[in-house]
């Protein structure tokens, strides 16, 4: 195409043709199979008229030239849309050509019908029209030159000539309408594809990584903090050798527990599927569990409560709220090394659950934790099913993490039983 947005505002509006055909590729090769077929009848009803008129020789031969003319030179130019003296060169023979027939038999006019067209499309619109005046004034000087011989008077003549000059000038009007907005509507799509490829390839990375943070969270709050508790509990082990075998003993069995805990949600997550600490049970069992299990690695007092009736919630809500405690437990295990107690509540309400995980260690600012990578995807596990998740923390008065889960704004998918 030859014409480009700049600002939004296509270069056709702005810049006219200088020389040359008025349309490229895109917008003239659609419709260009209807031209041929035009100028091909347009040449066998003239052809036609010179046999019946019993034209000269020369003037059928100048007619049947015009077509390998057209095909071999002048069809590629007006398709590519180029413009330049090899136009010139094209229109001149193309004339010179109807010029021979005009002379010899004025039933070669029929001609006109073909040769305007190709003026108007070949050249710019100043110089076509000044050609289609020409070609009008050549038949009406034969004419008068072989006006005795042919039966024919200007006067006869002249007005035909200048219709014709008249309704050429609007069919090249008409075709230059028509073929810009042609371009235009090209560049167009043009545009709008180059639109559609630049979402496709900005949605496409936006989904590589949305996925790269879903793992990322997943690996963070499955096998990061599972291998963080077999780490923990192997540390432990090492020193109870010697001096508590029975306990050591009971931590390692411990360790196996958690590690095989830890490849299932691995195998899980990877799959997709429910995470094994919600399949065929509650949140508040899930919970249960993980206070259950922090009390047998890190010996704290640690108590989950439940506030409210429970009921099933739907999987999304049920992970989230799972996740978080979690992380939060994950935190206290690594962070609050002063804690005694941990306390969990799973809050049932009339339109949101809520979980709270609650300890008494040293604490800290929230506002310089905000680099760890945990409290940053529990936040954004909870926006993604319109919830919320806060810290609050003081240094030396513990940390208190809460999440809430708006109910009424999640799908009722499937629900944990």
């Amino acid at each position: 195409m030859r014409t480009h947005f700049l600002r939004g505002v296509p270069q056709t509006q702005r810049d006219a043709p200088q020389d040359g055909a008025f349309y490229g590729p895109e917008s003239g090769t659609r419709w260009f199979g209807l031209w041929d077929g035009f100028f091909a009848v347009s040449y066998f009803v003239s052809a036609t008229l010179l046999f019946i008129s019993g034209a000269h020789a020369l003037a059928i031969g100048a007619l049947t030239l015009m077509v390998p003319w057209y095909a071999g030179f002048g069809r590629p130019l007006m398709v590519s849309g180029t413009a330049g003296p090899r136009n010139l060169v094209f229109v001149g023979v193309l004339l010179l050509l109807f010029a021979v027939t005009t002379t010899f038999s004025l039933s070669g006019a029929f001609a006109m019908f073909a040769v305007v067209p190709m003026l108007i499309m070949s050249v710019s619109m100043p110089r076509a029209i000044a050609m289609v005046v020409a070609a009008n004034l050549w038949c009406v000087a034969v004419v008068w030159f072989r006006g005795e011989s042919l039966g024919l008077s200007v006067l006869q003549v002249l007005p035909i000539a200048l219709l014709s000059i008249a309704l050429s000038t609007l069919l090249g009007l008409w075709i230059k309408r028509v073929v810009g907005q042609s371009e235009e509507r090209g560049s167009l799509i043009e545009d709008l594809q180059r639109s559609r490829e630049r979402v496709a390839r900005l949605s496409h990375e936006a989904g590589i990584a949305a996925e790269r943070e879903r793992l990322a969270r997943e690996i963070h709050d499955t096998i990061a903090q599972g291998l963080t508790s077999i780490i923990s509990l192997v540390q432990t082990v090492e020193a109870e050798l010697d001096d508590s075998p029975a306990l050591a003993r009971t931590h390692l069995s411990l360790a196996g527990r958690v590690a095989k805990e830890s490849l299932a949600e691995a195998r899980d997550f990877v799959t997709a599927l429910t995470p094994p600490a919600l399949r065929g049970s509650s949140l508040v069992q899930a919970v249960r569990r993980q206070t259950d299990g922090l009390v047998a690695e890190a010996g704290l007092d640690a108590r989950c409560t439940v506030q409210g009736t429970e009921r099933p919630l739907p999987m999304a809500v049920s992970v989230v709220l799972l996740r978080s405690v979690q992380e939060a437990i994950a935190n206290v295990r690594k962070h609050a090394t002063r804690a005694r107690t941990v306390e969990v509540l799973v809050a049932y309400e009339e339109e949101t659950v809520r979980v709270v995980v609650r300890d008494d260690g040293q604490g800290f600012t929230p506002d310089d934790s905000q680099e760890g990578y945990g409290l940053r995807g529990m936040q954004a596990r909870a926006a993604e099913i319109n919830g919320s998740a806060t810290v609050t923390s003081h240094p030396g008065q513990g940390t208190t993490i809460e999440v809430t889960a708006p109910l009424g704004a999640v799908g009722q998918e499937a629900v944990s039983e």
